[in-house]
């Protein structure tokens, strides 16, 4: 058994197809069945039930695939380590981002960061606060940029505060509060709100605020992505809490969307995490683009 044939086998348990799965490796699909199948006579298993129009994992398959990505990483990162020793900064760099970022502009950063790193692969994936921090955790993430309410610290992390922020209110356009200068919850509490699914971290900043004032609100429409929620508002259905630096662009841009203030609304913290154990060379290097002393390798 050898690392080429559980990249094939990865690689086809990813794509379903022996053909694509091919391309994706740069071999042609003789010669990774041949491994493949090869693969399975040492094993004395099947891990693949094919037909002539499906591929599935077998239970043998489903067993072996989870073991051969782990030593697939640790190839990588063994390799990448060596790299690093000699200078060089290579491998991948798995990147967790809140679509409500704002404190770093990521496109920018990782521009800057390929300039200086050309041989390292970036992944980008992107979710909730807590699942990208379990994901660091797990070490299925280098780094990722959260957003936590004020005073809640990531666990289990490396953490670096990025940028503090407030909520602000996003109104249509031609809702009875588009004019005010400035709004309590209180005033707002009646109000229909858009806001994220029940139980995320960009729910509980709202969620929390009312419930430390004595109120409560009505929630009737959840999204799971932030882009939705201002065509909601935009539309009349709700109000919607977002952190300004967030929300105000978009709004800025947009007739139909009014922000306006809240002086007790929620408050974020913008949060940097990466592993506490043996950060990758390509994360010490992405720290060291943002300016986090005493982490940048070598270029």
């Amino acid at each position: 058994m050898d690392l080429q044939q559980m990249r094939y086998v990865v690689a086809v348990a990813e794509t379903r197809n022996f053909t694509r799965a091919a391309e994706r490796c740069d071999v042609v699909q003789s010669s990774l069945s041949h491994r493949i199948a090869a693969l399975e006579r040492e094993l004395g298993v099947r891990l693949f039930a094919r037909s002539s129009r499906r591929v599935e994992l077998t239970r043998a398959g489903e067993a072996f695939l989870g073991s051969a990505r782990d030593c697939l990483a640790a190839a990588d990162r063994a390799a990448a380590d060596a790299a690093a020793a000699a200078g060089v900064v290579r491998g991948q760099l798995a990147v967790g981002v809140i679509v409500t970022t704002a404190a770093v502009d990521v496109p920018e950063l990782l521009q800057r960061f390929r300039g200086r790193y050309p041989e390292v692969r970036i992944l980008l994936r992107a979710g909730g606060s807590d699942e990208l921090a379990a994901s660091v955790r797990a070490g299925e993430l280098d780094i990722a940029f959260l957003g936590l309410p004020e005073g809640e610290e990531p666990a289990g992390v490396e953490t670096l505060a990025l940028d503090h922020d407030e909520h602000v209110l996003l109104l249509p356009a031609r809702h009875r509060l588009a004019g005010a200068g400035r709004v309590s919850l209180r005033e707002i509490a009646g109000e229909t709100y858009v806001d994220f699914v029940a139980g995320t971290q960009g729910r509980a900043q709202s969620d929390r605020a009312f419930a430390e004032a004595g109120l409560v609100r009505d929630v009737a429409y959840e999204a799971g992505v932030a882009e939705l929620m201002p065509r909601l508002v935009a539309r009349g259905l709700g109000v919607a809490l977002l952190p300004s630096a967030f929300i105000g662009p978009l709004a800025a841009a947009d007739p139909e969307l009014v922000v306006v203030p809240v002086t007790d609304g929620p408050r974020r913290v913008e949060h940097l995490v990466w592993s506490r154990f043996n950060p990758s060379p390509a994360t010490l290097a992405l720290l060291g683009v943002l300016g986090v002393r005493g982490r940048t390798p070598r270029a």
